[in-house]
This record gives structure tokens, sequence and C-alpha cells, in this order.
């Protein structure tokens, strides 16, 4: 059931000309580690709205809330005080069990670092998340959607650190999640494969229309994006359209 809150968030600002539909949204989210002097406000009385088949770059600093609002949302950790809505339901109210059930059924995850399994290809990876979805893609079609249709036999070890993280991606999205979140995907990669990576993303929030937040602290992967949410000390600072964005193919840093 939807309170006032998540119902206000239905409506989209009319400048991003895009359809107001709400995927996720956040009121009043703050996260605090520790406490008394000793207290570390990652973040700070935050609201956050995510639009249906939009891709939202999250900008800002080591340090500035990214990672604890993406993993909030993502139901990966919970906040200290307020909610977190995904189709007007709160999961915030979720026990143990629903929140695993809302990440394997609606969210996929990148990180900076690809997690593969050694021992398996590229094609047994993304068969981990498929063997467990209600509707999943085939692994060898998500890996074919990244660019990798040639690589379902290879290893990790037999492939480039731009190609793990394109199985990675693979992985993510095989079980056709509603919601893609992104943390420094291309931290760990120089700037032409990161482009690679990014045009695998952005392919996906294209074809697919997987709503899509990515988390970078490169200002350069901003205008790519549909949104650009800055993030500094906990709390959010300013938030842009990109009226003319570009390519992920054109971009440089």
């Amino acid at each position: 059931m939807q309170n006032q809150n998540a119902e206000k968030a239905e409506t989209q600002p009319e400048e991003t000309g895009r359809p107001a539909k709400t995927t996720l949204s956040a009121r009043s989210l703050s996260k605090v580690y520790g406490s008394g002097a000793l207290a570390i406000r990652a973040l700070d009385n935050v609201d956050f709205d995510l639009y249906e088949g939009e891709l939202v770059v999250l900008l800002g600093a080591s340090g500035s809330g990214k990672s604890t609002l993406l993993n909030i949302i993502g139901g990966l950790d919970r906040p200290t005080s307020g909610k977190v809505f995904f189709d007007g339901t709160e999961i915030t109210a979720f026990d143990d069990s629903a929140l695993t059930r809302y990440r394997r059924d609606h969210v996929g995850f990148v990180f900076q670092f690809y997690n593969l399994v050694p021992s398996l290809t590229a094609e047994e990876n993304v068969a981990l998340v498929t063997e467990i979805a209600a509707d999943p893609m085939s692994p060898a079609d998500a890996l074919r959607l990244v660019g990798l249709g040639g690589r379902l036999t290879h290893f990790p070890a037999q492939l480039s650190g731009g190609e793990q993280q394109r199985v990675a991606i693979a992985r993510a999205i095989a079980k056709r999640p509603r919601v893609l979140l992104c943390d420094e995907p291309t931290g760990a990669l120089d700037s032409q494969t990161g482009v690679i990576v990014l045009e695998a993303v952005e392919r996906i929030n294209r074809e697919l229309g997987t709503t899509t937040a990515l988390i970078t602290h490169n200002v350069g992967i901003a205008a790519m994006a549909d949104r650009v949410i800055r993030l500094a000390d906990g709390a959010i600072q300013d938030v842009s359209v990109n009226t003319d964005k570009i390519a992920a193919s054109e971009i440089r840093w």
C-alpha cells in the first residue's frame, strides 16, 4: 500500500520529458554508523526518485553516500531511518526473507569487482542467476546482448577485465530485473575498456527498458545519463537533466 509520500513521488518533473512513473523512491532516508561522538552520518535525510526506464548517474566523491544509497534501495542494507518504496510498496518494512525475494526478483547488481567464479565459464557464471530466476533469458542471449556471444566457453582467466565486467553485467540482467544498480562499474578499468562496458549498460537500458542507476566519481560519465544526481556529505546537492545526453561511445576521460 502506498503512503502519502510515495503517492507524491508518482509525478515526475515535467522537464525530464519522460513518462511520469516512479519505480523506486526514498523518503527522509538516513544512515548512521556508530554512535555518540564517533557517529558517522553516511546519508542525511535524503529524498530520491528513480523513474521507469531512465538511466541515472549518481555522482560524487568517495564517502559522499552514493554506495550507501544504492545498497539501501537495492535491499542490501537497511536505513537508520526513512522509507524506500518499490512500485509503491515499502521495502524497508520487509523482513530478511522478503528482502531476499525483492533482490532476487527485481534487482540486478554490478560492482567494481566482477565476483565471477573462476572455475566456471562465462555461460556457467551467468547460469548461476538464471537457474533461480522466474523468467530468465538464456545465458547465451544475455552474453550476446553485452557483445560476448563468442566467449561463452571462456573462463574468467581467459577474459580481459572489460570482458569479465561484461559477463558480470550479463549475469545481472539475465533474470530480467526491473532495476539495474551499478556501483563504479568502470572503476577498475582504463578509459577505452570502460567505454565498452558503458556501451553495454547503455544498450541494456535502451533495448530492455531496464531502469538503471550508475554510481561514479567520474564527471565525464554523467554526460550519458538522463539525469545526474550529485551527492556530498551524505546529502543530495543537485539534480540536473541532460537534455542533450551523449552516447557512451563518445565519452572520454
